[in-house]
């Protein structure tokens, strides 16, 4: 009978306590959902548990503070859910958006690179090399 890799992880000792660790921060973070407002659910995540400690991490200072004035309330129903929490640490740490992409400066083409990318172009036939050349082009002369 196979029962995934969770059952290798947990035969290790030391794999064993993060794993159970894991399953903690899953529980907490479940709950926190459960009884965080509506407003906060979405800001604010359980990042970590130490010593009874549930760490938050809050999207920005407005959602941190408010997370703060919450702090006996949200400690007192995450505790409810089986996870002793004596309180509740609030960092600000803002989520790393991967589609989000900073805009590059264009940068100015030399008049030899120029020169070289239209002989180049003229020498293609018609396809999509060409088009893209083209259009690279028709960008750096709308640049300089």
């Amino acid at each position: 009978m196979y029962n995934g890799p969770e059952h290798y992880l947990d035969k290790d000792a030391a794999a064993g306590r993060v794993m159970a660790h894991a399953r903690l921060l899953l529980k907490l973070s479940r709950r926190f959902a459960a009884v965080a407002p509506a407003g906060l659910r979405h800001s604010a995540r359980v990042a970590n548990y130490k010593l009874g400690t549930v760490i938050i991490h809050a999207d920005n200072g407005a959602v941190a503070a408010k997370i703060r004035q919450l702090s006996r309330r949200l400690s007192d129903e995450l505790s409810k859910g089986g996870a002793e929490c004596s309180g509740i640490e609030v960092k600000v740490q803002p989520r790393q958006i991967p589609s989000q992409s900073t805009s590059s400066t264009p940068k100015p083409l030399s008049g030899k690179a120029l020169d070289t990318l239209r002989s180049t172009s003229e020498a293609l036939p018609h396809g999509p090399l060409r088009a893209a050349l083209d259009k690279l082009l028709a960008r750096a002369a709308r640049t300089e």
